[in-house]
């Protein structure tokens, strides 16, 4: 009977060290794959600063002057009298490293009816607009995209090709008005990370109490109360949608065909 004994209790021994020393792979493994599948960057908003000011950089529109230009076969001439300010160059500011940067240096963003707009590194240069009513606003811009907003650095004009519209949108460029541009296009490489929101605004200022802009980001809200720059973290690689709109107190639109925007912009 005491071998007995000895036999079982050495077997239950060698049983529980057995069952001890068992490795718990499958649930470490569970673990790691729940935190993998819930882990998610925030989109964050901050404001962009340290960019030159320019402060007495300012632009002019020679031509048209007319209101109302015939069209014209390869596209209409625009000029435009830039002052302290060089199209062309670099902008002296370690942004250009952050940002996405265009290397042909500083230009004009030439905006038609609040579509996307178009980069130009000359004074002149042509434009085709089809025929009917139009509402441009062109300003300076740095090298890395972010307007320069000053009171002397943009134009705001109507223009009308042949004649006008019938079914023209409801501008009134006197009124309150919200011009997107950017995020714009695609994005490659490190510059997802830092993707620049920035936008025009006439004839309106805005603050905590009074108008404001709502920016919605892939379906997340963002109340801006400063007519600043912006930069925008957290994106994940793809289609991201931004949704700018210019709001009252009350956060309600403002009236103008303008005030509400929405774009998509890729990131790879």
């Amino acid at each position: 009977m005491k071998i007995k004994f000895v036999s079982l209790f050495t077997l239950l021994a060698v049983l529980a060290i057995s069952c001890k020393d068992k490795p718990k792979e499958t649930e470490t493994e569970t673990e790691v794959e729940v935190v993998e599948e819930t882990a998610e960057t925030p989109i964050t908003i901050e404001k962009l600063e340290g960019s030159p000011a320019y402060a007495e950089a300012s632009i002019k529109i020679t031509k048209p002057t007319a209101e109302t230009v015939k069209a014209a076969e390869g596209g209409i001439d625009f000029a435009f009298d830039v002052q302290n300010y060089e199209l062309g160059a670099q902008t002296d500011s370690d942004l250009t490293g952050n940002l996405a940067n265009s290397d042909k240096g500083q230009h004009i963003h030439f905006i038609v009816d609040n579509d996307p707009y178009s980069a130009h590194y000359e004074p002149t240069f042509k434009k085709e607009l089809e025929d009917g009513t139009h509402y441009l606003v062109a300003f300076l811009s740095r090298s890395y995209h972010e307007s320069v907003k000053n009171p002397n650095a943009f134009i705001a004009k109507k223009v009308v090709v042949g004649a006008e519209s019938v079914d023209a949108p409801e501008v009134d460029l006197s009124e309150p008005t919200l011009i997107y541009s950017r995020p714009k296009g695609e994005y490659t490489g490190d510059v997802t990370e830092n993707l620049l929101l920035d936008f025009y605004l006439l004839n309106t200022t805005l603050s905590e109490g009074g108008n404001y802009v709502k920016a919605t980001i892939n379906g997340e809200e963002f109340k801006l109360t400063e007519w600043v720059p912006y930069i925008v973290k957290g994106l994940p690689k793809g289609e991201a949608t931004v949704k700018l709109e210019l709001l009252d107190k009350d956060g309600q639109v403002l009236p103008g065909a303008f005030n509400t925007v929405e774009r998509t912009v890729t990131l790879k």
